[in-house]
């Protein structure tokens, strides 16, 4: 599976499209647990992961969204393409999520940008992640929708703050 600089990323899933399950990777066991049920009765519009390698501005490796046509599984590995950046805070700060499609997947794979997402899906992923911990007492802010140039920007970072953090 490619990791082209600029073309694709290698993603972990955690949590599947339509699950109101949160999943989350824990590095001290080496597996994907069980973290919460989400209070509210809503589900992930995307299959939601991370990228491997990285280390985001909210001490967690940098978080994906992959559009796909039917859930994947907590672990599964897809090479996606980054479409846009998704910029958002909840109570710990800087909280931004990369939207990729499958490299592999005709219904996705000729996606270029968040102007060819479906309309519908981006508002979702938008009203999701603005209310998905109301019930938790906790907010969040979305800043919105950036560009793909802006999401390779983000992976860069994320991945020199990963280096960094080696070195230390």
């Amino acid at each position: 599976m490619a990791d082209d600089e600029n073309t694709s990323v290698v993603c972990t899933i955690e949590i599947p499209k339509g699950s109101r399950n949160k999943y989350e990777w824990d590095e001290e066991l080496g597996a994907i647990k069980l973290d919460r049920l989400l209070f509210s009765s809503i589900v992930y519009p995307t299959d939601y992961g991370f990228l491997p390698a990285t280390w985001a501005e909210d001490e967690d490796p940098l978080d994906v969204l992959v559009c796909v046509s039917e859930p994947t599984f907590p672990g599964c590995l897809i090479e996606a393409k980054p479409i846009a950046l998704f910029r958002m805070a909840d109570e710990k700060g800087p909280d931004h999520k990369v939207l990729c499609v499958p490299v592999d997947d005709p219904d996705w794979s000729h996606l270029e940008a968040v102007e060819d997402l479906p309309k519908q899906l981006a508002d979702e992923i938008a009203h999701f992640f603005s209310v998905y911990k109301d019930l938790e007492q906790k907010t969040t802010t979305v800043e919105g929708w950036f560009t793909r140039e802006d999401a390779w920007e983000e992976i860069e970072a994320s991945r020199r703050r990963f280096r960094e953090r080696e070195e230390a």
